[in-house]
């Protein structure tokens, strides 16, 4: 077998749906840690295809009370989209609005999770 040079393959991947990852939701909870109170709020949406702009009256029903609350409020802010960390750059966050930042909407169906932390 002669020696023949190295040819990189590119790696591919389909997808034919977005992953759909499913919820399990919890009230907002209160721990203490470290004799501090520990906070949790959440808020659920499922991404339609089009909008970038989420208000409370887009949370999933079903899952409790669902409040984006201040900003300002909040020691910790977290953003997933179908389940992926993302970026601070990507979104902004006011009383009751998520905006996303992104060039593209999210596929429809694809869960997005604000979760809100008070320390």
């Amino acid at each position: 077998m002669k020696n023949q040079p190295y040819v990189p393959r590119k790696a591919t991947a389909y997808f034919s749906q977005p992953l759909i990852i499913p919820l399990t939701v919890n009230k907002a909870e209160s721990k203490v840690v470290n004799h501090r109170e520990v906070i949790t709020t959440e808020f659920f949406v499922l991404a339609d295809g089009v909008k970038k702009v989420y208000t409370e009256q887009d949370a999933i029903t079903g899952y409790g009370n669902q409040q984006i609350v201040n900003p300002v409020t909040v020691s910790y802010m977290n953003l997933f989209i179908n389940g992926v960390l993302q970026p601070k750059v990507n979104y902004r966050v006011t009383e009751g609005r998520l905006v996303l930042l992104t060039e593209d909407a999210p596929e429809k169906g694809c869960p997005i999770i604000l979760q809100m932390i008070r320390i």
